[in-house]
């Protein structure tokens, strides 16, 4: 979709009614702190602290939240809680939101489920499950049957949730099978299933599965795991049941399994960094049957339902939920994941001719190229190689306030990697828009005062005094003569560049370090005069990114996506000239040897798009060639 399909169908859930039914219970998140300790005087043990409790609903009350977050206009649940605390806690939550709450009924011999979440240091320990022997009884089914019943012709689209075990939620036999001829009866083809157990049991209907669901219910037809097995199990499902199902896949793209073909839907993930998929299907599930509801096509529920599940895993520490601004706002600077399963298996490459140019995905629009974007650092100038070794040890001491040397090992290590996934998924964005980052990620580890916290050109300066200090040291050897301009550039680029020059594309070199900077250090390595379309970027504003303002300038003057070709080592580029329709070619390079192949920067780079890839510009005739072998260049 565009973001004006997208739009139009995001408006349209104001008009709409989705109820759930299922299995719903109430999160307690427990912050655990030691730091006051003492022994209990009846046992001699050290009992457990907690600092902070929070609670949010849970199972199908967080799939509610999601229609409700996602601007539904009416969401209505249905299921059992008990008589006690907790249950009028979760009615209290679920009202505060705007959720339609008769049917959630409370049972007196019944315990409102609870999961129970100790956190310590952020990390999620061993959970406590309180509900698990629950039983809904003929009696209690028989009231929920009839609050449904009494729903049926009043809601465009029905989700059914099934997740607790062992028949503590309300999804018995009896119930599951009086459920099932009750919404058949309805007349409505807008049911969606998301059970862990029982997706066999809801003939008729579309299920959403994860992969390991889809595998587990595939075992007794002797589907073997491997190379697209999940694919042939999918389809195996949806053959045998007559209906869609929809596989979400972690990290990797969803799949759209009808009985005669799959599609497949990218998965999207935020700017941030930040990985945490507790409640993401119950996201992805909520927007789904938001949009079938609102008319929108089962392709178009499972974009939305990755845009939607995207902002939501980047949400440490809670389920979550995504409103229509969030989804917009991935949309346009989120990253869409592109054939995540040849980004991570390097043996299915294939390459052309028996060159280094490896065909990530085939580019159907080539009309001949005008125009070439080339990013600088890592693509065509190597003189600041090792700017992750200064930015990480820089982010953590700032994360830290200063203490990392004396924090605990777990925590030290999670803001470590926490740091390194934030660098590995914003390289190539301006610097400003990291050290943003950088303060958000300063406030979400909350070990340095609020009052000590700097802005983005704060935390800025300290990166660059401690970058340009690695940098000025080369370029004092390349003045002094000791090193040469080439011992400072990708293999083979600069005669790339001359080369595409002589055909007569504009140039234009465009990079998130400062303007200033970049310019000095093209004129230093002496290929400055070759971009006739400029050389850009940053200027200090962070609305203004230099490869997204290059490429909607160059667009605007050509009308076409299809004249431009993007180089870059970064996913950013990559991304830019994927969503403006040109020709990606991500430079995996290795910085160090200046040729040869990055397996890290290949991974991230198949996954932002890119059309090829290269390692460097050694076989720069060679590419030239396959360049007007499809149709990007005259012969």
């Amino acid at each position: 979709m565009n973001r004006g399909e997208l739009e139009h169908l995001l408006n349209a859930f104001p008009g709409i009614a989705v109820g759930v039914i299922g299995d719903f219970c109430l999160d307690v998140y427990w912050e655990i702190d030691n730091t006051i300790r003492e022994v209990s005087i009846e046992t001699g043990r050290e009992p457990t602290a907690v600092r902070t409790e929070r609670m949010a609903p849970g199972g199908a009350g967080n799939v509610a939240l999601n229609l409700a977050a996602l601007g539904v206009g009416r969401v209505e649940v249905f299921g059992a809680i008990g008589e006690d605390p907790y249950g009028r806690e979760l009615l209290r939550l679920l009202g505060e939101a705007g959720i339609d709450t008769p049917g959630l009924l409370p049972i007196p011999e019944r315990h409102t489920h609870l999961f129970v979440k100790p956190l310590t240091d952020g990390e999620e320990g061993g959970r406590i499950d309180i509900g698990n022997y629950n039983v809904l009884g003929e009696e209690p089914a028989d009231r929920l049957l009839d609050a449904v019943g009494r729903r049926l012709g009043s809601v465009d689209a029905w989700i059914v949730n099934q997740q607790f075990i062992a028949g503590s939620g309300v999804h018995t036999p009896p119930f599951r099978t009086a459920l099932t001829a009750m919404l058949r009866g309805a007349g409505t083809e807008k049911i969606f299933v998301d059970s862990r157990d029982h997706a066999a049991d809801f003939p008729g209907f579309v299920r959403k599965m994860n992969h390991r669901e889809v595998m587990s219910s595939c075992r007794s037809e002797g589907i073997e795991t491997g190379a697209g097995a999940i694919r042939g199990a999918a389809s195996a499902l949806a053959a045998r049941w007559g209906t869609p199902v929809v596989v979400t896949r972690g990290e990797l793209e969803t799949l759209v399994v009808r009985p005669d073909g799959i599609a497949e839907v990218p998965c999207v993930s935020g700017e941030g960094g930040a990985f945490d998929p507790v409640g993401a299907g119950d996201t992805f599930i909520a927007a789904l049957a938001a949009a079938s509801a609102a008319g929108g096509s089962l392709e178009e529920g499972a974009e939305l339902g990755n845009l939607a599940a995207g902002v939501t895993v980047g949400k440490t520490g809670q389920t979550g939920t995504a409103s229509p601004a969030e989804i917009l706002e991935i949309r346009e600077h989120g990253a869409a994941v592109c054939s995540p399963e040849l980004a991570e298996r390097p043996a299915m490459a294939r390459h052309h001719r028996e060159t280094e140019i490896e065909i990530v995905r085939p580019y159907g629009r080539a009309s001949g190229i005008t125009h070439a974007i080339f990013d600088h650092d890592g693509t065509v100038s190597t003189l600041r190689e090792g700017w992750e070794r200064v930015m990480e040890p820089m982010m953590v001491r700032c994360i830290s306030g200063g203490t990392e040397r004396s924090l605990p090992a777990d925590l030290l290590r999670r803001i470590e990697a926490r740091v390194r996934g934030y660098i590995e998924h914003t390289t190539g964005v301006q610097t400003l828009v990291q050290m943003k980052g950088l303060a958000g990620l300063v406030r979400e580890f909350g070990l340095v005062p609020e009052t000590d916290i700097l802005d983005e050109h704060g935390y800025k300066r300290i990166y660059n005094d401690a970058l340009m200090e690695r940098v000025e040291e080369r370029i004092g050897k390349l003045r002094r003569g000791e090193l040469r301009a080439s011992d400072f550039t990708v293999a083979g680029a600069v005669g790339f560049l001359e080369a595409l020059e002589s055909r007569g594309v504009v140039l234009s070199l465009a990079s998130g370090t400062d303007q200033d900077d970049v310019r000095r250090e093209a004129e230093l390595l002496g290929y400055a005069g070759l971009f006739e379309g400029g050389i850009h970027g940053s200027i200090g504003r962070i609305d203004v990114e230099a490869k997204r303002e290059v490429l909607a300038r160059i667009l605007a003057a050509t009308g076409s996506g299809a004249s431009i070709a993007v180089f870059g080592d970064g996913p950013v580029e990559i991304r830019e000239c994927v969503r403006s329709g040109g020709f990606a070619v991500g430079v995996a390079s290795d910085e160090v040897r200046r040729f040869g192949l990055n397996a890290s920067k290949r991974r991230r780079l198949i996954r932002a798009g890119a059309h090829i890839m290269i390692p460097d510009f050694t076989q720069a005739d060679r590419l030239l060639e396959y360049f007007a072998e499809i149709g990007l260049l005259a012969r």
